[in-house]
């Protein structure tokens, strides 16, 4: 696992610098015909895009969404994936006590959004054939870990021959966990009080979804795609 020093966690000015920092610990992946650059929309894609840029490497969306405590819905009790994939956090559910219906409404809400935001993103082209392919999956941060997990869950129903899971900033645990989970993790920052992703960036405005769809058709030029 790539990882700096802890004590003097850098403060990135925003998702474009991260991901070139980012890809500068990615560099060995660069001009190499077998790797794409996965984002997870929305935050994730702006850092993704930076990564495949400096790597000349394919970008697309792998689409997570958060499952959200209801009436506390910043806390995360799982997450979705494309695919069908859910991952729940039992400790979560289980310390709340949250009903298994809530977790079913839950799920089809955002389930129904992944459906939708997955069409509006791509704009009619498909998705890259990841069958082989060394995939990395990045976010501008990774906090509990659950959306990255449902991510991972969901990619290797793709059958991928290898994945990366890459992020600027991380929780310490978080990144532990991942090194069981993937081939390889690239986590810049592991700072200890974690606080959140947002503390660690100069700007960290919403990602839009035009953004998203802008930087997504600006990036078909990155690269070539094996079949």
């Amino acid at each position: 696992m790539f990882g700096l020093d802890k004590e003097s966690p850098a403060i990135f000015r925003d998702r474009a610098d991260a991901g070139q920092q980012l890809a500068e610990a990615l560099a060995e992946y660069e001009d190499r015909a077998d790797v794409v650059v996965l984002g997870l929309p929305r935050g994730g894609v702006p850092v993704a895009y930076e990564v495949a840029r400096a790597l000349d490497a394919p970008l697309d969306v792998f689409i997570v969404r958060k499952l959200g405590v209801p009436g506390h819905e910043e806390l995360a009790m799982g997450a979705i994936a494309s695919g069908g994939v859910r991952v729940i956090n039992q400790d979560v559910t289980r310390e709340l006590g949250l009903a298994q219906e809530a977790i079913e409404a839950v799920a089809r809400k955002e389930g129904q959004e992944l459906a939708r935001r997955e069409e509006a993103f791509r704009n009619g082209r498909s998705g890259i054939n990841l069958h082989g392919k060394v995939a990395i999956l990045v976010d501008d941060g990774i906090a509990t870990g659950a959306s990255m997990r449902a991510a991972v869950k969901g990619l290797r129903q793709h059958n991928p021959a290898k994945i990366i899971v890459a992020a600027p900033v991380a929780s310490a645990e978080a990144c532990r966990n991942f090194e069981a989970l993937v081939d390889e993790v690239v986590c810049l920052q592991q700072p200890r009080p974690f606080l959140g992703v947002g503390a660690w960036f100069e700007s960290f405005a919403q990602t839009t979804n035009d953004e998203v769809r802008a930087l997504l058709e600006k990036a078909t030029a990155f690269g070539e795609p094996v079949a």
